[in-house]
């Protein structure tokens, strides 16, 4: 696998459609992806000493946070508007390979931030609801 631009490293959010169209939520200056799992122990007596886990068992979930300019997008509107109600929505996360990553997200948190004379910022986090699908 090759180096890729973190400037391509997207995120999206979808229209509310059934079949989403997806628009980047603009001004993004950095983005993080985490995939978690919580694994099962199914360790015995006959293990040997050696702990052992439950393949597929267990809790998955992905994690992503972004910090960026505010830059008054629609897709920025959707995202804060998804927070005050704390509604699901789908998200996409693509990448500069042309892989991605879809699934429907819970804003967890949203920061603005500004200085006098400066650009006025924000910080997200998102949790995952559901299965993430890899494309």
């Amino acid at each position: 696998m090759g180096v890729e631009k973190g400037s391509a490293f997207l995120l999206k959010i979808g229209d509310g459609a059934a079949t989403p169209a997806f628009a980047t939520v603009a001004g993004l200056r950095t983005t993080q992806l985490s995939v978690n799992g919580e694994a099962v122990v199914v360790t015995t007596k006959e293990s040997g000493g050696w702990r052992e886990l439950l393949s597929g068992a267990g809790v998955r979930s992905v994690s992503v946070s972004g910090a960026g300019v505010f830059t008054g997008s629609v897709a920025e509107a959707r995202v804060k508007a998804n927070a005050l109600a704390g509604v699901l929505d789908d998200y996409r996360l693509s990448f500069e390979s042309g892989a991605s990553m879809t699934g429907r997200f819970l804003v967890s948190r949203l920061d603005y931030a500004g200085d006098f004379n400066g650009e006025r910022s924000y910080t997200l986090s998102l949790e995952s609801s559901g299965p993430v699908v890899s494309a």
